[in-house]
């Protein structure tokens, strides 16, 4: 007999309990101090959307939490579509993931990535090659792709184990899957202009344009200290599995890079050399302007740096240096094809959320500032920074690290404001540690869920054991290099 599937699937369930939060969570029977009824509303769609979000896929969640703001009450749903779609930090976010999609599509990625595997300084050191994957990883996720180091160094590294007489299950190898998407993470955060750090330096700039003192934090300076925290990080990281974990590395020591130029690529061609340059030019105008603010093209670059994307992406659905199919550099259906939809839905949903969060209608920053500043009011500068860093921590290995870094903007926001500190430096320093160590549970990010679905190399109790060490390094390191250089740069 065949067995008879189930009627009503698990995502179904979790479905029906999302949506019934959003819907009853106004008719329970509490009362929130300062909260408005539209805020017990909004409070509703926030925890209905955030369980959708840990539970089921972020596309048809983040489009149900847009639609039911819109018939909450909070404003005209054309004015919350308007907020949701018509957001030019959402309209840069669209355009430049297609143009990061566009690097992948022209096979940019694998230069990059081979680059990083065949430097000499990689034969016979297996730390050292260990710390270039990493590096790597990093660089490839802040300015190719969140995903590409991982879909491109975990099958390299698979042969290169294969073929040394590395085995599944061996401490290294654990140790070297995981520590690729580590690097990928500490990446992810790294650029300003785009995907989930740019989601939550627009949302801070709203929370705090509510609350009466509009902050933007400089790109430049928060990509400083991105990089810097990052690669302290992965020199530390390194040498903690070198002289602590100390797994067996005495086969890759036989290891020879020139090996791994067996398949050469082929010359880059002139379509790509095109896209090569002009994305780096494209890079600078977007970080120039925060350097070198007062020249007058420079202006005209920040007056508008969230239109650029669309240029460029014009440009390169335009050209075509090819000589003999005449392809475009973009051809746009075929990159589109592979659009992360989930990711832009998400950050979508998640920045309408954080503006409507702290709207003063709603009531909720009020209350956030009732219940934490007693909390905090006691608490020295170095100590408050300390606790927040250890809160969010926790806090994003539980769930998606992108609703985590929006829930710790108001508590940052409200104790600052109200104690009339600089709240530049630890903002800036949240947004880059809440996405970059989201790496303990598959909940906390796709990062994370990508290491625990690897059951063929990785076990979970391996897993659990090697990202907590590492989690607890990064914590450390923001306090010991990130406080001080972000105080440095946020002065």
């Amino acid at each position: 007999m065949t067995e008879k599937k189930a009627l009503v699937t698990p995502k179904a369930i979790h479905a029906i309990i999302g949506m019934a939060i959003m819907f009853l969570f106004p008719l329970l029977p509490i009362s929130l101090p300062e909260v408005t009824p539209l805020g017990m509303k909004i409070i509703g769609i926030f925890l209905g959307t955030l369980y959708l979000w840990t539970t089921v896929e972020p596309v048809w969640s983040s489009l149900a939490c847009i639609f039911m703001v819109g018939i909450s009450g909070y404003g005209p749903m054309n004015q919350v579509l308007q907020t949701a779609f018509g957001s030019p930090v959402i309209i840069q976010m669209f355009f430049l993931m297609i143009v990061m999609n566009c690097l992948v599509y022209n096979r940019l990625t694998m230069y990059i990535g081979r680059f990083f595997l065949t430097l000499p300084i990689n034969n016979g050191r297996p730390w050292v090659f260990t710390a270039m994957l990493m590096i790597g990883s990093m660089l490839m996720a802040a300015f190719v792709g969140p995903f590409a180091p991982i879909f491109l160094f975990w099958p390299v590294v698979y042969d290169i184990f294969d073929e040394i007489g590395i085995k599944k299950g061996e401490a290294y190898p654990t140790l070297m899957l995981i520590l690729i998407v580590i690097g990928t993470l500490i990446g992810f955060p790294v650029p300003p202009y785009s995907g989930n750090g740019l989601a939550l330096i627009s949302n801070y700039s709203t929370i705090t344009e509510n609350m009466g003192s509009k902050i933007v934090l400089n790109n430049a300076s928060y990509m400083a200290l991105a990089v810097i925290w990052g690669l302290s990080s992965i020199i530390v990281i390194v040498l903690f599995c070198k002289f602590i974990l100390r797994p067996d590395v005495s086969k890759l020591k036989n290891l020879d890079v020139e090996k791994l130029k067996k398949n050469p690529l082929p010359p880059l061609t002139p379509n790509q050399k095109f896209m090569a340059v002009t994305f780096v030019i494209y890079i600078a105008c977007m970080l120039l302007p925060s350097v070198i603010p007062n020249l007058g093209i420079m202006k005209f670059l920040s007056a508008n740096s969230y239109g650029l994307a669309i240029g460029y992406t014009a440009i390169l659905c335009c050209v075509s240096l090819d000589p003999k199919e005449h392809q475009t550099i973009m051809p746009f259906g075929k990159v589109a094809g592979n659009f992360a939809w989930g990711t832009f839905f998400l950050c979508t949903a998640a920045t309408l959320l954080g503006g409507v969060l702290t709207n003063e209608s709603t009531g909720i920053a009020k209350f956030l500032s009732s219940v934490l500043n007693p909390i905090f009011s006691g608490m020295s500068l170095t100590v408050f920074y300390i606790a927040l860093l250890a809160i969010t921590l926790v806090l994003t290995n539980l769930c998606n690290s992108l609703v985590i870094g929006m829930l710790i903007q108001p508590v940052i926001a409200s104790f600052c404001l109200a104690n009339g500190i600089n709240s530049s430096p630890i903002t800036a320093l949240i947004i880059i540690f809440v996405l970059a160590t989201a790496s303990i549970t598959p909940s906390a990010s796709p990062f994370a869920a990508m290491i625990h679905g690897n059951k063929e190399w990785l076990a979970s109790g391996q897993i659990y054991k090697y990202t907590t060490m590492i989690a607890l390094i990064e914590i450390i390191m923001a306090v010991v290099v990130g406080l001080p250089v972000a105080m440095a740069l946020f002065h």
